[in-house]
């Protein structure tokens, strides 16, 4: 077994621009690209290996073949043969419609689907772009609905400035859009259940309204207010530097200029890396080689022991994996 790549799962939305093309220093530029699915087992969007002995293979069939020996124990006992994470890139040229997502409870119960825990990285943000995220002020369920109907739902949302490297936590049931102007990385649950409750009175390629999920999103919205919904943290150079750990995934940020070696079988689980800018050469611990470089993704199998991250140039990481069930 070897650390993973993939080949890009490019999403045309509506809202999406050509960041993604750049970002990730594709051959040629795609216009309208709104997300990059980097690692995704949704639905029949299922990874396919880029390169070396298990090029072709996709996801599912891997999963089949290798269980825990890619997965990790803990993860396979837990979750079988489903991925548990959806990792993707995203492009906000316009602003994405405000949203939520289900509970594992609530998501299951409807769609019998993982709910959608999910978190924000932000790579670019041009000068005064931000996004949603919680509640404003205490609002009932009540006035939610007439603030949807009379177009100012946004006017109760805690809109938020963003520079790059800014982190979100976005807990299944708050409110949240990305507006205009931002790149950023998402590692969420793999669901893609979305209640559209606000568009922007937008239309689609055919001039109709999209689709909102007002009545459906009631029960999932968490109604509570939140402080700090910003993550604080402070990068160190060549250590990783905890940015988000809850029951779903555990993600680091690594800085890094020199050589460091990163366990992995110490997690029982897999280990992604999504390259946020720079360029690294990767090693296992069998001698197995690759690069990644600013906009790439890897997945490294929980049973190889450990790999090595030499920096070809400054470079940073997000490292995530599924801590131990507690």
């Amino acid at each position: 077994m070897y650390p993973l790549k993939f080949e890009d799962i490019l999403r045309p939305i509506i809202w999406g621009g050509d960041e993604i093309s750049r970002f990730k220093q594709l051959p040629e530029i795609h216009a309208g690209i709104g997300e990059s699915w980097e690692i995704s087992q949704v639905g029949d969007r299922i990874s396919v290996v880029s390169e070396g002995a298990d090029k072709g293979k996709n996801l599912t069939e891997l999963i089949q073949r290798d269980g825990a020996a890619l997965l990790g124990k803990h993860v396979a006992e837990h979750y079988g043969e489903k991925f548990p994470l959806l990792i993707k890139f995203i492009d906000a040229r316009d602003n994405l419609s405000i949203q939520v997502h289900p509970n594992d409870e609530l998501a299951k119960a409807r769609h019998n689907s993982f709910g959608k825990t999910e978190m924000w990285y932000v790579i670019d943000a041009k000068p005064g772009a931000g996004l949603y995220s919680g509640f404003s002020k205490q609002i009932t369920p009540e006035e939610y609905v007439e603030r949807i109907k009379n177009n100012t739902i946004t006017d109760v949302l805690q809109f938020h400035q963003v520079k790059s490297g800014d982190v979100f936590f976005l807990p299944a049931g708050r409110i949240h859009a990305i507006c205009k102007g931002i790149l950023i990385a998402e590692i969420q649950q793999s669901s893609d259940i979305t209640y559209r409750i606000y568009d922007y009175d937008r239309r689609d390629a055919q001039g109709n309204p999209r689709e909102l999920h007002v009545e459906q999103s009631i029960d999932a919205v968490d109604f509570k207010l939140y402080d700090n919904l910003r993550t604080s943290y402070e990068a160190r150079n060549n250590e990783a530097v905890n940015l988000v750990t809850c029951p779903y995934f555990q993600t680091n940020l690594i800085e890094v200029d020199r050589s460091v070696k990163r366990p992995v079988a110490a997690h029982d689980s897999f280990v992604i890396y999504m390259c946020m800018g720079g360029k690294i050469r990767m090693t296992d611990n069998n001698d197995y080689a690759i690069e990644l470089h600013q906009g790439q993704t890897t997945l490294v199998p929980a049973s190889l022991e450990s790999v090595t991250i030499e920096a070809e140039s400054p470079a940073k990481l997000l490292e995530c994996y599924i801590p131990a069930q507690q």
